[in-house]
């Protein structure tokens, strides 16, 4: 193509997107097509990776191509593989995409969809998608080390402690509250639980063809793989309508609680081709696929938002949870904007998978583009809702009350609900009712069923489209469970290598089976005192999930800018360890800090400020102890009670934790720039790689 039609094709994308931007903020009174979102963001996310991750690519991070990376230096056949780019973007996707971009979006629409919509725009192109780029980068040129093993070595043995201490906390409640979710989405879906069940035998089949029957043919793989989770799909339909069959199925919570585990540990023992890695990539078949369909029918539909741009709860009175758009939206929206259990993915098993160092930037922006993009979709699907039913799903009954009172509560706030309408749409979908359904998940179910419903068979199977949602919801989130605990498996092994070195070795099977049996123990032991006890385990820790992530993604760019502030480049432009002698001076080096030092202080505003409303604030709606002192005055169970001064408790000495971090940061990248201490970094020997000729064949 044509230089100055390249040009004027990239100019034609930027004007739409800033045309559609303008369009979603600035647009009052009457009501919006959804469609307006769609281009907004697929402008804003082209844009932002054919020039932003280019310039990073290139100025901050200058990708190499003849580096060899650790999955072809070290590879052992386990956890070291060279796998296939596009395999390693479905790994990628599918553990980063977990709940986060389908729920939170759904629950931030409270305040309108023009906050959650730009946080999500924005957040991704300057923050999540930068975070997942170089921190990725980052452990590619150390071995493959964990975000907590390179905070130890480039900030300081201080910091690096404080880090394993902190992470692998964070690591334990994500992973314990997201089995959780998981166990209650699926306690009642044979059907999900059929089609869930399936994935992991033609996972094993999809890896054992690739690497044993037919080596590098992905194609094939990736049609058998589609066919056979198809089949899956519909085999899924087919149980839960066959009584006999659905009651296999149909499984309680103590019983899916215990499969889990097993699932858990299982992923994060076995070698990462024969189960993690194909079935990641194969949930992808089905997560990109479903939204791509998605977003078709937006296209086709073009359905209205109904939800207003900024509703009256911008003030904190939400019926869905409290708080001002500041800074608890940006804590309810964290996966699909910036999130920090993406940086355990992108220094855990992600880079040891990785070939070529050019494909980090595919994988880690692109992939972080790909889930923003899950997050948009989720804002249009709560968004095309009917405000009255939306608030009517979403509000928990201490709030608005049980049908026919929720209704008019609801009523009375603007936004009319009939108890009737909720009956019928209840109906439609397939369930006895649809108030107080709390969550998220529900409510993205019901729009994302009438979307398809419009457009692809009527509402006469508006109940087959709602339970896909389910079970579509159930498999997005299972993901992460097993990448999790294998990356929680890396960091203690990291961490026991300092004390025994065998205990540090990946390769070595009895310190594989030891650590995967801790981390698995660790979130099971949560998750089962939280299947048996409504008020214990994970459920005590569960309101801090979306402050833990935030923490996380805190420290993930606290080691991502001391690396920048670091790392010095040669006049080739390859990356170089200890002090730079080629004329690079140190402010030179220094440019580029703000690319994750800027998204660096806006999270530390939003979650030291959303740590703060959480302890402190009288609100009892919000704070902890706040809401622990009416308990008391009301004599309410003591367990509760506890509850939220666990909570405010554990919040407190994370938030003190990530404090320690990044003084710690701030002191060391003062050393460096002042000249007071060398900048010396702990990347591995540049290696030439073999795989040069077969990149430009």
């Amino acid at each position: 193509m044509p230089k100055i039609v390249r040009y004027l094709l990239w100019i034609a994308v930027s004007l739409l997107g800033a045309f559609a931007l303008a369009t979603i903020a600035l647009h009052r009174g009457e009501q919006i097509n959804a469609l307006w979102l769609v281009v907004a963001a697929v402008s804003t996310y082209a844009v932002g990776y054919r020039f932003y991750s280019s310039f990073i690519s290139a100025k901050v991070l200058a990708l190499d191509p003849l580096r060899a990376t650790p999955a072809e230096r070290l590879d052992n056949g386990r956890d070291f593989v060279p796998t296939n780019k596009w395999v390693v973007f479905g790994h990628h996707f599918a553990a980063i995409a977990g709940p986060g971009p389908l729920v939170g979006p759904v629950l931030a629409a409270q305040f309108g969809y023009l906050p959650g919509t730009l946080w999500i725009i924005a957040g991704a192109v300057l923050g999540g998608c930068v975070q997942d780029f170089v921190i990725l980068l980052f452990s590619v040129r150390r071995d493959g080390k964990s975000l907590t093993e390179m905070a130890k070595s480039e900030i300081g043995r201080v910091g690096g402690v404080v880090a394993y201490v902190a992470v692998l906390s964070i690591i334990v409640i994500l992973l314990g509250a997201t089995a959780l979710i998981v166990v209650n989405a699926l306690k009642s879906s044979p059907w999900g639980t059929f089609t869930i069940a399936m994935t992991m035998p033609i996972a094993v089949l999809m890896g054992v063809y690739l690497r044993r029957i037919r080596p590098g043919k992905v194609l094939e793989t990736s049609v058998l793989g589609f066919a056979l989770v198809l089949a899956a799909i519909f085999g899924g339909q087919w149980v839960s309508e066959t009584p006999s069959w659905a009651a296999i199925f149909t499984l309680t919570a103590p019983t899916l609680a215990i499969l889990i585990i097993i699932y858990g540990f299982a992923a994060s023992a076995l070698p990462v081709w024969l189960l993690l890695a194909p079935r990641d990539y194969l949930s992808t078949f089905v997560k990109l696929g479903t939204i791509s369909l998605l977003a078709v029918g937006i296209v086709a539909l073009r359905p209205s938002l109904h939800m207003p741009p900024l509703t009256r709860f911008a003030d904190g009175s939400g019926p869905v949870f409290a708080g001002t758009i500041f800074p608890f939206a940006f804590i309810t929206i964290a996966c699909g904007a910036v999130s920090g259990f993406h940086s355990l993915i992108s220094s855990g098993t992600t880079p040891k998978l990785i070939r070529r160092e050019t494909e980090t930037r595919m994988v880690g922006y692109g992939g972080m583009l790909a889930e923003s993009m899950v997050a948009i979709m989720a804002m249009i699907a709560a968004s095309v809702l009917q405000p009255g039913v939306y608030f009517a799903v979403n509000s928990p009954a201490g709030i608005v009350g049980q049908a026919p009172e929720a209704a008019a509560t609801i009523s009375s706030w603007g936004f009319p609900v009939t108890a009737a309408q909720m009956a019928t749409l209840a109906h439609a979908v397939g369930e006895q009712t649809l108030f107080n359904r709390t969550g998220g998940a529900p409510a993205f179910a019901v729009g994302m069923a009438q979307i398809f419903s419009n457009t692809l068979g009527g509402q006469a199977v508006m109940a087959l489209w709602y339970h896909f949602a389910i079970m579509f919801e159930a498999l997005f989130i299972l993901t992460i469970l097993d990448a999790g605990t294998r990356v929680g498996r890396f960091m203690l092994q990291d961490a026991l290598g300092h004390i025994w070195k065998p205990l540090g070795r990946t390769s070595w099977y009895p310190s594989i089976l030891f650590t995967s049996a801790v981390v698995v123990a660790a979130w099971g032991n949560f998750l089962w005192q939280g299947v048996k006890d409504p008020l214990g385990g994970i459920n005590s820790l569960w309101p801090l999930f979306g402050i833990c992530n935030q923490l996380l993604a805190t420290v993930a760019l606290c080691v991502a800018t001391v690396i920048i502030v670091k790392t010095g480049r040669t006049k080739t432009g390859r990356a170089h360890t200890g002090v730079t002698k080629s004329g690079v001076t140190r402010m030179g080096r220094v440019r580029y800090v703000p690319v994750t030092l800027v998204p660096l202080c806006w999270l530390v505003a939003v979650t030291f400020t959303a740590s703060w409303h959480k302890i402190l604030d009288p609100n009892p709606r919000v704070g902890f102890l706040a809401h622990a002192r009416q308990l008391a005055a009301a004599g309410a169970n003591p367990r509760l009670i506890f509850n939220d001064r666990l909570d405010a408790a554990v919040t407190g000495v994370l938030v003190v934790m990530v404090a320690m971090i990044l003084i710690e940061s701030s002191l060391e990248c003062t050393r460096i720039i002042s000249g007071s201490k060398s900048a010396l970094t702990k990347e591995a020997p540049f290696v030439m790689t073999k795989l040069a000729i077969e990149g430009q064949s």
